[in-house]
């Protein structure tokens, strides 16, 4: 969760005033100057390549290439949260490049893509070959060549340490940091091969983070009251995956590293893949558990160069393909600190309380609602 006072989460339910704040620049965000805001809506969403996204208009705003272009400028926005008794606390509600620009009678309408999108715009021109060196080193190398002077974040539990062996990123520079192939099909992504995810934050700075599981702490709970909207539950199997295969393979005869394999061993979930499906598959049949499926993934990366990292890979591809069949879809008071891949607790009936990771919470500015969409796992009734 993005940075908020203990006073501000809590009366987020009888906050008197939303103000926005817009910024836009074109020196690659050395200076800032403000832009009256229109109307608009943001969309956090961990599941999409760019994190966040937003459609914006903004009024009186001047254009060209002094003003807002779509080739140089950066937007910045800001949600405000005004509670009795306490100054406006401003919140990072996304910094983007501009998409698609239109003119309107009042000022420009801004279609908005985080900056992931500099990155992607950004293709090596000739193939070139990174490392070794260790996994900081090499993502940092990439990055910094599309986004200048950007810092870049590296949460705990991710081994920026690790050794990366020589590879080649053919074009695509942002699938060589985050999880990209090359030409033989062989996976190159730094931060999947670290068992970790990438993105451009709220504030626009580049984060390595460990993949988010229901096993994190809560960050927010929700009582019944601040849920505006009856929840809405959905089910589906499609990217179930129980049990996962993950090899280092650097393609050119070497040693090959694994395969290690990790399963959701816990007899009390839905997705139970057996107390061994790899080297006792009847094991099921036996124990008389015929609702025992199983649904392999494989992965394998040349990054990957010993067993440790292979295992943590295999950890995070498992917490990811996991819980994603039961959803929840709820509107809630707007929180907007709260980012996609935060563990909320919801009180989803009288008294019934859940964990539920958030996968997206768009809202609109200004608004006082947003609709999180989250899932959970799944447990045996």
């Amino acid at each position: 969760m993005l940075p908020i006072s203990a006073a501000a989460l809590a009366a987020l339910g009888q906050a008197t005033a939303r103000p926005v704040r817009a910024e836009w620049s074109n020196d690659g965000g050395v200076t800032w100057t403000p832009v009256p805001f229109g109307s608009g809506q943001v969309t956090p969403d961990r599941t999409a390549e760019v994190r966040y996204a937003a459609a914006v208009e903004l009024l009186s705003a001047p254009r060209g290439r002094h003003g807002i272009n779509s080739v140089s400028t950066e937007i910045r926005l800001f949600q405000g949260i005004k509670v009795p008794r306490l100054d406006v606390e401003w919140i990072p509600a996304g910094r983007y490049t501009i998409d698609r620009l239109r003119r309107t009678r009042l000022g420009v309408s801004l279609d908005l893509l985080g900056r992931e999108d500099i990155v992607r715009g950004a293709d090596l021109p000739t193939a070139r070959t990174i490392g070794p060196d260790t996994a900081q080193a090499c993502a940092e190398q990439l990055l910094a060549e599309a986004l200048p002077g950007s810092p870049v974040a590296w949460h705990s539990g991710v081994k920026a340490d690790t050794q990366m062996p020589a590879f080649v990123v053919d074009e695509d520079r942002w699938a060589a940091v985050s999880g990209g192939t090359d030409s033989s099909g062989t996976s190159t992504g730094i931060a999947d091969s670290l068992g970790a995810e990438v993105y451009c934050d709220a504030r626009g700075i580049p984060t390595f983070a460990p993949v988010p599981t229901l096993d994190d702490p809560v960050v927010w709970e929700i009582p019944r009251h601040l849920v505006t909207a009856e929840p809405s539950e959905e089910e589906t199997s499609e990217g179930l995956r129980n049990l996962w295969a993950v090899t280092g393979d650097s393609g050119s005869g070497g040693k090959v590293i694994g395969p290690v394999f990790r399963w959701d061993d816990n007899p009390d979930s839905l997705t139970y893949a057996g107390p061994n499906p790899v080297e006792d598959p009847l094991a099921p049949q036996r124990l008389g558990l015929p609702q025992v499926r199983v649904r392999t993934g494989r992965y394998s990366s040349a990054l990957i160069t010993s067993l440790d990292q292979a295992n943590d890979v295999a950890a995070a591809q498992l917490a990811n393909s996991l819980g994603v069949q039961a959803s929840l879809s709820f509107t809630a008071v707007c929180n907007p600190a709260i980012e996609p891949g935060d563990v909320v607790l919801a009180e989803v009936a009288e008294g019934v309380w859940e964990r539920h990771l958030i996968d997206s919470n768009p809202y609109t500015l200004g608004g006082v609602s947003m609709t999180c969409q989250t899932r959970t796992s799944t447990r045996r009734l």
